[in-house]
C-alpha cells in the first residue's frame, strides 16, 4: 500500500439551550433563527472518528458503528463537507509545492458513538463536528474552529456547534452564501463549570419524524413560527448570553424551558403535528416544576431536543435538592453507579425521607418510560486522541 494519512479525534455532543428549527436554506443548512448550546462532557457522550488518506483508495467510505453506511458516505451532506475540506487542502499545496497533492486522494472514515444514534441525543451534531475536525487535521488545515464550523454546518446545522467547549453560540448570519453562518463561543467551559445535566433517556429508539423533514413542515405551515423567529428568538438570544456570561441560573433556566416549549409549540402547531414529545416527556416537565416550587427557588430545568429525552441542566450546589427527587424515582434505571458512591446515593435517599417527600405523592410509574439515565456536566470542544479505529489497510479495526 502506498502512504497514507491519518488522524483521530473525538467530538462532543451539544444540547441546546435555545434552540435552531428551521431552515431559510436547505442546501446549505443556514438557519431561521440564532441558537445557544451547552457542550456536553465527552466522559459520557461523545463520537470516536478516525480517517485514513490513501492513493489506493478508489471511493470515500464511512463505517458508522461498525456498519459501512452506504447512504451516509453517498449523501449530498457528507459530500459537500468533504468537497469543502478537499477544496481547503488544494489551496494550501497550491501555496506550497513541497506538499503532497492528497487533496486529490479519497478518504476512509471510521465513526463510534458511546450513545444511541438518531434518537434525539444529537448524534448527527457530534458526528459531523468529530469528521470535519478529523479530516481538516488529516490535512493539516490551518483554519480555526469557527472557520471550520461553516463546513461542519452543511452536514448538520447543530455540528457548527460542537466545535466549541463550555457555552456556544450559532449566529445565523445574513449572507446568502452563508459565509457568516457560523458557531462562536460564548463562554469557556471554566467560566461556569458548575453546569451539570441529567439526561433521562426516555425511548432510544430511532424518531418517526427526522429533524430535517420536521423542519422544513413546521416552516411551511406554523404560524407560530414565524413569530418565533421574527420575536421571541431575537430577544431570547441576547438575554440568554447575558445570563450565562452573568452566570445567573434563574433567568437561564426560565429562558431555557420557555424556548423548549415554544420550540415543541411550533411543531405541535405544524400541519399535520409533530409530536417529539411523549407522555413520559410531559411528566418530567410537569415534575420540573414541582421540584423548583418545593425549593421554591429553581434548581433545575428541561429541555428537549427533537425526540421524547429529558436534559435537565442544574447546578452542582444543588445537586443533593435536585437528587433526592431524580434517584428517588429513578433509581432503578442504569447509570448512576458509575457516578456516585454507595454512600452518596444512600444520602439522596435519606434526605428525600427526611424531607417527607412520599407525602407529595410522586408518580413513580414515571420510570417506566425511560431506559437508561446519563449524568454528565459541560465539557471540552472536540480533542486529538492517539488510539485509531481504522487499520493499515484502512478498514475498522475489528
Amino acid at each position: 500500500m502506498s502512504s497514507t494519512y491519518t488522524a483521530s479525534i473525538t467530538a462532543p455532543v451539544n444540547i441546546a439551550t435555545l434552540k435552531y428549527w428551521g431552515k431559510r436554506d436547505t442546501s446549505l443548512n443556514l438557519p431561521t433563527n440564532s441558537s445557544i448550546s451547552v457542550t456536553l462532557d465527552q466522559a459520557d457522550l461523545k463520537t470516536t472518528t478516525s480517517a485514513m488518506a490513501s492513493a489506493d483508495f478508489t471511493k470515500d467510505r464511512l463505517w458508522l458503528n461498525g456498519e459501512e453506511d452506504l447512504q451516509l458516505s453517498q449523501s449530498k451532506r457528507l459530500t459537500q463537507v468533504l468537497s469543502s475540506l478537499k477544496e481547503k487542502r488544494r489551496l494550501k499545496e497550491a501555496k506550497d509545492e513541497s506538499l503532497e497533492k492528497i487533496s486529490s486522494w479519497f478518504v476512509h472514515i471510521v465513526s463510534v458513538n458511546n450513545f444511541p444514534t438518531a434518537a434525539g441525543l444529537a448524534s448527527s451534531a457530534a458526528g459531523f463536528a468529530a469528521l470535519v475536525v478529523c479530516i481538516a487535521k488529516l490535512f493539516e488545515l490551518d483554519d480555526d474552529m469557527t472557520e471550520l464550523s461553516k463546513i461542519a454546518r452543511q452536514g448538520s446545522g447543530s455540528a457548527c456547534r460542537s466545535l466549541f467547549g463550555g457555552f456556544v453560540a450559532w449566529e445565523m448570519g445574513s449572507l446568502a452564501d452563508g459565509s457568516d453562518s457560523k458557531a462562536v463561543e460564548v463562554c469557556p467551559l471554566n467560566h461556569w463549570p458548575e453546569m451539570k445535566a441529567c439526561v433521562l433517556v426516555a425511548c432510544a429508539d430511532k424518531k418517526d419524524v427526522s429533524s430535517t423533514s420536521g423542519m422544513q413542515l413546521t416552516v411551511k405551515t406554523s404560524d407560530l413560527f414565524q413569530k418565533r423567529i421574527d420575536e421571541v428568538v431575537p430577544e431570547r438570544f441576547e438575554q440568554m448570553k447575558k445570563s450565562i456570561h452573568d452566570k445567573n441560573f434563574a433567568l437561564f433556566a426560565e429562558l431555557t424551558m420557555k424556548d423548549s416549549n415554544s420550540f415543541h409549540a411550533t411543531c405541535l402547531d405544524s400541519y399535520p403535528p409533530i409530536f417529539y414529545m411523549n407522555d413520559t416527556s410531559k411528566k418530567i416537565v410537569k415534575l420540573v416544576h414541582l421540584i423548583n416550587a418545593f425549593y421554591n427557588e429553581t434548581v433545575v430545568a428541561y429541555t428537549f431536543d427533537a425526540g421524547p429525552n429529558a436534559v435537565l441542566y442544574y447546578l452542582e450546589q444543588n445537586e443533593l435538592k435536585l437528587m433526592s427527587f431524580i434517584y428517588a424515582m429513578f433509581k432503578d434505571l442504569n447509570g448512576w453507579e458509575t457516578k456516585y458512591s454507595t454512600e452518596e446515593l444512600n444520602k439522596f435517599i435519606s434526605n428525600y425521607d427526611s424531607l417527607k417527600l412520599q407525602e407529595l405523592n410522586l408518580d413513580m410509574e414515571i420510570v417506566k418510560g425511560c431506559t437508561r439515565v446519563i449524568l454528565t456536566r459541560v465539557g471540552p470542544g472536540p480533542l486529538t486522541i492517539k488510539e485509531s479505529l481504522i487499520n493499515e489497510q484502512g478498514f475498522p479495526k475489528n
